[in-house]
């Protein structure tokens, strides 16, 4: 769970709580409808983070593998472009792809 998410559902939580605690009715400014609506609002927020973090647990690892498999690509172009133009005249270069001057 990300830190800030954290930090504002507990800090909703203790609202919503003091606010039920203190209120009776309509007083204060604030409506019980009103205090039920962001109580269901943290509960969706918990929900989608929760969402998110299991998300997060699946994608890292994915993550880790593409970077590695993007390491091996852009090491193997470097080398064949070296290769390649160590073999044939800059002229020739953009005819395989490599589209860098000297």
């Amino acid at each position: 769970m990300s830190k800030t998410v954290e930090l504002q559902i507990e800090k909703s939580r203790n609202l919503v709580e003091g606010l039920r605690k203190h209120l009776k009715g309509n007083g204060g400014g604030v409506t019980n409808e009103e205090i039920d609506d962001m109580e269901k609002a943290v509960g969706e927020l918990e929900a989608a983070n929760a969402e998110v973090d299991r998300l997060r647990e699946e994608l890292t690892p994915k993550v880790k593998q593409m970077n590695a498999v993007l390491t091996r690509v852009k090491e193997a172009y470097a080398d064949k472009k070296k290769t390649l133009k160590g073999y044939y005249p800059q002229e020739q270069w953009a005819d395989y792809g490599v589209p860098d001057k000297r």
